[in-house]
């Protein structure tokens, strides 16, 4: 069974249409890259799955349970929709680090958060109890900056990072709420080719412990090395999908052909 069924996904903004019935799987441990022009849908498509934009229409399904069902009010309740948000990890252009706080508070600031008003309301929670919880979540943010090789910038703050560390930060910030589904939305666009080079290695590095991620990226040599699968998106729609090989080998659609030859 897959881990990701994307059946019927339309979006619309106005009345522009941005995704015209978008289909896929993805099977666990896959790494999909999603490329195409700008204006596409790739973004969108994104946004769309860890619920930052609402889908018109369409399913997805994670682990076998739809997270999402146009048709089924039940799940498109907004405190369902946070819940189901947690099924993904969600890393960005900017990085989108809070400033305020050192490397290590940002990884630990949501997970703390969440320890803490769950003992809240237990009002005869055990405070050595809480204290272990929030000592965990030091030791797996700890053992994530390993993982992207910034330990030693632990308690440095963002303003103090190149762009390359602020985006391992991130990538590692993602993971601390163990997502089935690591998302990318063009992590290295706001790099130099130096910095650039820094992040792909870490995200190479995550394809070896069986993550499963999805990479929206212009950097095709990235995405026909590491991706098991790729999808081609043009005017909204998917305009051919395969595995690497096929896509970047042997073309088939005229305007894949002329994107892979610009």
């Amino acid at each position: 069974m897959a881990l990701l069924e994307v059946n019927h996904i339309c979006k619309s903004f106005k009345h522009v249409e941005v995704l015209k019935d978008i289909n896929f799987s993805l099977d666990k441990g896959d790494v999909l890259a999603i490329i195409g022009s700008s204006g596409s849908g790739k973004t969108t498509l994104l946004r769309c799955l860890n619920f930052l934009e609402r889908p018109d229409s369409g399913v997805i399904c994670v682990d076998g349970k739809n997270i999402f069902d146009s048709n089924d009010p039940s799940l498109l309740k907004e405190s369902v929709i946070r819940q189901n948000r947690l099924h993904f990890g969600m890393v960005f252009q900017q990085f989108n680090l809070f400033p305020q706080y050192t490397v290590l508070g940002n990884l630990t600031l949501a997970a703390k958060l969440a320890a803490k008003n769950s003992y809240a309301k237990d009002k005869d929670g055990d405070n050595s109890s809480e204290k272990a919880v929030l000592d965990d979540i030091d030791k797996r943010a700890m053992q994530l900056l390993e993982k992207v090789g910034l330990t030693a910038k632990k308690d440095s703050y963002p303003c103090e990072l190149s762009g390359g560390q602020q985006q391992r930060v991130a990538i590692a910030r993602a993971l601390m709420l163990t997502p089935d589904i690591l998302c990318f939305d063009e992590p290295t666009s706001a790099l130099d080719p130096e910095l650039t080079k820094e992040v792909l290695r870490v995200i190479r590095g995550l394809k070896s412990s069986d993550s499963t991620m999805i990479v929206v990226t212009h950097e095709m040599d990235f995405a026909r090395e590491v991706a098991d699968k790729v999808i081609f998106m043009a005017n909204g729609i998917i305009e051919e999908a395969g595995t690497s090989e096929e896509v970047f080998t042997n073309p088939k659609s005229p305007i894949l052909k002329n994107f892979l030859n610009s």
